[in-house]
C-alpha cells in the first residue's frame, strides 16, 4: 500500500529501531531470530514462560539479551520499544494490535490480521488514528519472485486477468479428543484465553488452537490466507467481493477439529472477476507441483505461482512457456521492509487496507460455509443487505476486559 496516509515519527535513516515479539511459539521464535538482524530486540513475550525464556536464552548466546516477559501489557508500557511483532493465536491478533497502536507502537501482525471481519475495519481505523505503520505478515509479498511476477501481470503479457485461483493441499492430522485437565505449570491460561469464551483447559484446544473457532481460522485462515492474499494481489482488485459461496465436507477426516478438511469457496467482484479457493487436507499429492499455490488466468495466457518461491507463465492456445523464476519466500525481506519503514527508510506498504481485503475473504467464506447459502455482499457498507443473520456473523462477543473501547468502535 504505497503512499499510506500515515504521518510517521521522524527518525534518522541511520536509526536502528527497537522492537519486541509477542507470542514466541513456532512462528514467533522464527520472527525473533530475524528481527535481531535488523532491530534491537528488547523483549520477547509469551504467556508460556518457558517459551519466552527459551528463545531469550538462544538469542543471548548469539550476543542478544532480550527480556523474557509474560504479560504483553508490560511490553506496550515500555516507551523504549518502537515496534512490536505479534505472533499469538489468531484470536489475540487484533486485541493486541489495537492496544499497541494506541500505545504509539508500530505493528507487524502475523496472518490473519483479524479473527473476524469487523476486526479488519478496526485495524484500519486504529492505524490511521495512531498514525503508525501496521504491516501484515504475508511475507511472500516481499519476495523477488512476487515482485517480478507483479511486473509481468501488469505488463499485459497474459492479457487481462479474469480469474485467480488459490489452493492449500497439505495433509493434516488431528488428535483424538482428550479430557479437560489442569493447565501445565508456567502457562498463564487465563491470559491465553483472553477475549475467548471461558472454559476449562484442554490440551488439544491449546496446542492445536488453529482448528477451533474460538481461537483460530482453520486451514483457510491459517496457511490458506497466504494463497488468498496472493490471489487478491494477482487478480488486481482493490475492493471487496459482491457474491460469496462456499461448501465443504469431512472427507477421510479422523480426529478432532471444528473445520472441514475439504472446502471450496468462490468470491465474485462487481466487474465479474473472480477468486476461487480450495483446501484439500486429505490429499497426499499436489496441484501443478505445489502444495500451496495460485494460478492467474488471463485472456492471452496464465501464470502458475507458489509462495514456495516460484512462478511460470504459459502463453496462447499451445501453452508455450514464457517468463518464469525460482527464488525466495520473502521471510527475512518482509521483516526488513517493516523495520526500514519504521526507521523512515522506506514508504510503508502491505498495510491494514490490504490486510483487510485479503482476510475479509477468509471471514466471508467462513460465513457462507456455515450458513450453507450463496451470499450477496455490499462492499460500500460492508454488510450483507437484507441478511441480518449473516451480518451478525461479521463480528463476535469478547470476554471482559478484552473488548474494545467505544473510541475504537466497540466490537463487544
Amino acid at each position: 500500500m504505497a503512499g499510506a496516509p500515515f504521518v510517521l515519527r521522524a527518525q534518522s535513516k541511520t536509526d536502528r529501531p527497537t522492537a519486541a515479539v509477542i507470542g514466541v511459539g513456532g512462528r514467533g521464535s522464527g520472527l525473533a531470530r530475524a528481527v535481531v538482524d535488523f532491530a534491537d530486540l528488547l523483549a520477547v513475550c509469551d504467556v508460556n514462560q518457558k517459551s519466552a525464556k527459551n528463545i531469550a536464552k538462544v538469542l543471548e548466546k548469539n550476543g542478544r539479551q532480550p527480556k523474557a516477559v509474560r504479560d504483553f501489557r508490560r511490553v506496550l508500557d515500555d516507551k523504549a520499544i518502537d515496534a512490536v511483532f505479534i505472533a499469538t493465536p489468531h484470536h489475540w491478533h487484533t486485541p493486541i494490535a489495537v492496544r499497541a497502536l494506541e500505545a504509539g507502537k508500530h505493528v507487524y501482525v502475523e496472518k490473519p490480521a483479524s479473527h473476524v471481519f469487523a476486526e479488519g475495519q478496526l485495524l484500519i481505523k486504529s492505524a490511521k488514528k495512531a498514525k503508525r505503520i501496521l504491516q501484515h505478515g504475508t511475507q511472500m509479498r516481499s519476495s523477488e519472485v512476487t515482485m517480478k511476477a507483479d511486473e509481468i501481470l501488469k505488463s499485459g503479457l497474459l492479457g487481462e486477468i479474469k480469474l485467480a485461483r488459490g489452493w492449500s493441499i497439505e495433509p493434516r492430522n488431528h488428535p483424538a479428543p482428550v479430557k479437560d485437565s489442569p493447565p501445565p505449570p508456567g502457562l498463564d491460561y487465563e491470559t491465553w484465553l483472553g477475549p475467548a469464551p471461558q472454559r476449562a483447559y484442554n490440551s488439544n484446544r491449546v496446542n492445536r488452537w488453529r482448528w477451533y473457532r474460538d481461537y483460530g481460522n482453520g486451514e483457510m485462515g491459517d496457511d490458506g490466507i497466504h494463497d488468498i492474499d496472493l490471489a487478491v494481489w494477482g487478480l488486481g482488485v482493490d475492493s471487496l467481493p459482491v457474491k460469496i459461496a462456499a461448501h465443504g465436507a469431512d472427507i477421510n477426516l479422523k480426529g478432532e477439529t471444528e473445520y472441514p478438511n475439504h472446502c471450496n469457496a468462490s468470491f465474485q467482484y462487481a466487474d465479474g472477476r473472480e477468486v476461487l479457493y480450495e483446501t484439500r487436507n486429505w490429499a497426499p499429492y499436489k496441484m501443478h507441483g505445489f502444495d500451496s499455490g495460485n494460478a492467474f488466468y488471463g485472456t492471452k495466457g496464465f501464470m502458475v505461482f507458489s509462495r514456495r518461491g516460484y512462478f511460470q507463465t504459459y502463453l496462447g492456445a499451445k501453452e508455450e512457456k514464457g517468463p518464469g523464476l525460482r527464488g525466495g519466500h520473502g521471510n527475512r525481506e518482509h521483516v526488513k521492509y517493516f523495520i526500514d519503514a519504521v526507521a523512515g527508510r522506506k514508504a510503508p506498504t502491505f498495510g491494514p487496507e490490504i490486510a483487510h481485503r485479503s482476510c475479509a475473504l477468509v471471514h466471508l467464506g467462513e460465513i457462507a460455509f456455515r450458513l450453507g447459502r450463496t451470499l450477496a455482499f455490499d462492499p460500500r457498507t460492508e454488510t450483507f443487505p437484507h441478511d441480518a443473520e449473516a451480518t451478525a456473523m461479521l463480528t463476535k462477543k469478547y470476554r471482559a476486559p478484552w473488548g474494545f473501547k467505544p473510541s475504537c468502535g466497540s466490537l463487544t
